[in-house]
C-alpha cells in the first residue's frame, strides 16, 4: 500500500508541476530561480530522460507499459519485504506513469527543471524523470548493501565454523 501511495503522490504532483508550467509559461520561455544555477524552462521532449532517444515517443509507451506489467509480476521479488525497496519501486512507478500520462495525452513529455553551472548544462528533466532515477539509484544501492552484509555474514559464520 506504501508503495501505491508513493507513486500516487509522485504522479500528482508531477502533473500538477507540469500542469502550471504550460499554463504559465509559453514553450522555450525560461525564468531565472537562482540565477547562473537553476532555471524553469518549459520544454518538449519526444526522447526518455535527459533527451536521449529523441523521436521514440511510441517505443517509450510500449516500453513503459512493459516495464510496469514486469514490476507488478515481479513485484513480490523486487521488494523483498524490504521498506527502501518500497521506496525505490514506488518512485519508480510514480515516475514511469506521470511520464507515461504526458506521452499518451500530448504526444511528448514536458521538461521544466533547468540546472547549469558555468558553462556546464545539465538537459532539462522533470520531477517524474528525478523519480524515477532516484528511485533506480536507491535500489541499486540498497541491493548491493544488502548483498554486501549477506556475505560478510556468509562469510563471519563460516569462520566461526572453520
Amino acid at each position: 500500500m506504501r508503495v501505491l501511495s508513493l507513486s500516487f503522490v509522485i504522479v500528482v504532483l508531477d502533473q500538477w508541476l507540469k500542469l502550471l508550467i504550460r499554463q504559465k509559461f509559453h514553450l522555450g520561455e525560461s525564468l531565472p530561480v537562482i540565477p547562473g544555477y537553476f532555471n524553469l524552462t518549459y520544454l518538449r521532449n519526444t526522447g526518455a530522460v535527459w533527451g536521449i532517444l529523441q523521436h521514440q515517443n511510441e517505443w517509450l509507451v510500449v516500453l513503459s507499459f512493459g516495464v510496469l506489467i514486469l514490476m507488478a509480476v515481479f513485484y513480490r521479488w523486487l521488494v523483498d519485504d524490504r521498506r527502501v525497496h518500497c521506496l525505490a519501486i514506488g518512485c519508480m512507478i510514480g515516475g514511469i506513469i506521470g511520464n507515461l500520462i504526458d506521452r499518451i495525452k500530448l504526444g511528448w513529455v514536458i521538461d521544466f527543471l533547468d540546472f547549469h553551472w558555468a558553462a556546464n548544462h545539465w538537459p532539462c528533466f522533470n520531477l517524474a524523470d528525478a523519480a524515477i532515477c532516484v528511485g533506480v539509484a536507491i535500489y541499486a544501492v540498497s541491493t548491493l548493501w544488502m548483498s554486501t552484509v549477506r556475505r560478510a555474514k556468509v562469510e563471519t559464520l563460516a569462520d566461526s565454523r572453520g
